[in-house]
């Protein structure tokens, strides 16, 4: 049974559907993705399942939606602890902001 799901095929990181202990596989039956958690991930939460270094997009939706401060390994929590929100100038400007 799934208990994660991945949003996008380019994201590097999957979404907890409940909250997962370290030691606990992540399970994503449809794309054959079976990894292990290294902590705890609460529910909704970001797991990251491929390494993501320093500096690098963090991927959801098949969009940026932060910077990692620090790499992050796989099967890790990702969340403001080791992400950093986009500055202006990573922003990707949308028509509306021209209406």
């Amino acid at each position: 049974m799934n208990n994660a799901i991945k949003l996008h095929p380019s994201d590097n990181v999957v979404v907890a559907l409940t909250t997962l202990d370290p030691g606990e596989q992540i399970v994503i039956e449809e794309i054959g993705l079976l990894q292990e958690v290294t902590e705890k991930i609460p529910y909704g939460h970001k797991v990251c399942v491929e390494v993501i270094r320093q500096d690098e997009k963090i991927l959801k939706y098949g969009e940026c939606m932060g910077i990692a401060t620090n790499d992050i390994q796989v099967g890790q929590h990702v969340h403001v602890h080791n992400v950093r929100g986009l500055k202006e100038s990573e922003r990707v400007v949308s028509v509306a902001d021209y209406a």
